[in-house]
């Protein structure tokens, strides 16, 4: 820490101030307890290895636990024995999946000659399945890297915004869960849930400014200080994951005001659904960037994931916003607010962009009732309904509202 900077610590959260920027350092109890073992993984020193040995490790064990996801499939064990165990986390942590991203993110920005354009690209739209007829410009040879082909804008129009939900998709993507946050616990996979708490960190937007921490092993406590009311509305949840074929871009779902920023620098795991169903807490451990506000419900959030080479994450608003930093402590989440400026995002509004797949989480407010539209394995697109509510006009068509009369 530099001179001058300036420090809160208690049990649970240390807060540093440098330059004007929010720095907050998080201390969880159930890292300070790690297993000695842990330990002594961690202490290692990084020597590489070839990486088709690496490969061949994660192939078997994936092999391994997708024999246990089907026996979980057809009810022989239990969905939490599929989980990778504690050193298998830390093994695959100790890959160098932020450097590989690095030089992964400098490959697709190289400028392809001309006449390779079409031949190096066409094979990754035939092997990825992209449908270019949607894009803006359909013609390869006009692309001059891979990135410009991840980040292609549509054409007008092929992404219509259903007027007949409340909550829109944020992006083309697979449901990978939805449903009611219970007691703080959010579901990663079906049968596998994490903290609330630990993936949005100390909640200080309800207040917008001094920490607010509740009881550090409370989840259900930090789960009520999200609601506005906590009588008649509930917290829901949905996740999308963006395939590399997928549209990379996204975009609000509902009309909203941003307030709060939070950056957590963390791992660059993949968030590929088999990893999400055999690595607990991967939402919590990799890089992600929260965006907190407020919508006609009350409280709504919005969160991009990191992975293995998505580590550029770019939202259009947050020129700051600056993701896979090796300089960047992971230990340290950094928060801005907007208070210098009003963001207002409408339905469908552009939001930002990632440099191949990865993964969307909503956390959001909503009368209890509110119905989804979507089942988990399906595929939606940017726009499409995921969330209902009953008896609004949020959502509701021309002919619907004629014949509904006032709203009470």
């Amino acid at each position: 820490m530099a001179p001058g900077d300036h420090v809160r610590a208690g049990s649970a959260d240390a807060e540093t101030e440098s330059d004007g920027c929010r720095q907050h350092v998080f201390f969880d109890t159930n890292i300070m307890a790690q297993s000695s073992f842990k330990h002594y993984l961690r202490s290692l020193r990084w020597t590489p290895i070839p990486v088709g040995v690496g490969l061949a490790l994660i192939a078997f064990q994936q092999f391994r636990h997708t024999r246990k996801r089907e026996a979980a499939r057809l009810g022989q064990v239990d969905p939490c024995d599929c989980l990778a165990d504690e050193w298998e986390v830390e093994a695959y942590k100790l890959l160098p999946l932020r450097q590989f991203s690095k030089a992964w993110g400098w490959v697709n920005g190289l400028e392809l000659p001309e006449w390779s354009r079409k031949s190096v690209l066409g094979l990754y739209v035939r092997t990825f399945g992209c449908n270019m007829a949607e894009a803006e410009v359909e013609d390869l040879g006009k692309y001059r890297c891979l990135s410009e082909l991840f980040r292609r804008s549509l054409k007008e129009g092929v992404r219509p915004i259903d007027p007949s939900a409340a909550l829109v998709s944020p992006a083309d993507g697979k449901i990978m869960s939805f449903g009611t946050v219970n007691c703080g616990a959010l579901d990663q996979v079906k049968g596998v849930s994490y903290s609330l708490r630990k993936f949005l960190g100390p909640n200080c937007w309800s207040a917008g400014g001094p920490m607010i921490v509740s009881k550090k092993d409370d989840d259900d406590c930090f789960h009520r200080t999200c609601l506005s009311d906590d009588e008649n509305n509930a917290l829901y949840q949905c996740v999308v994951y963006l395939a590399p074929g997928d549209y990379h871009r996204f975009h609000s779902c509902v009309d909203w005001k941003v307030a709060f920023r939070r950056h957590f620098p963390g791992e660059l795991l993949s968030v590929n659904p088999s990893i999400a169903a055999w690595v607990r807490d991967l939402f919590v451990l990799n890089e992600r960037v929260s965006y907190v506000g407020k919508w006609k419900y009350g409280f709504f959030s919005m969160t991009a994931v990191g992975a293995t080479n998505v580590g550029s994450i770019q939202v259009y608003f947050d020129e700051e916003l600056k993701t896979n930093d090796a300089s960047t402590r992971k230990m340290v989440f950094h928060d801005k607010y907007f208070d210098d400026r009003l963001v207002e995002l409408s339905r469908g509004s552009a939001f930002g962009e990632f440099n191949l797949g990865s993964t969307i989480v909503l956390v959001f407010e909503a009368p209890k009732g509110t119905k989804a539209c979507v089942e988990v394995g399906q595929h939606v697109r940017m726009g499409q309904a995921l969330f209902r509510i009953p008896h609004s006009y949020v959502g509701k068509t021309l002919d619907e509202t004629k014949h509904q009369g006032p709203q009470r």
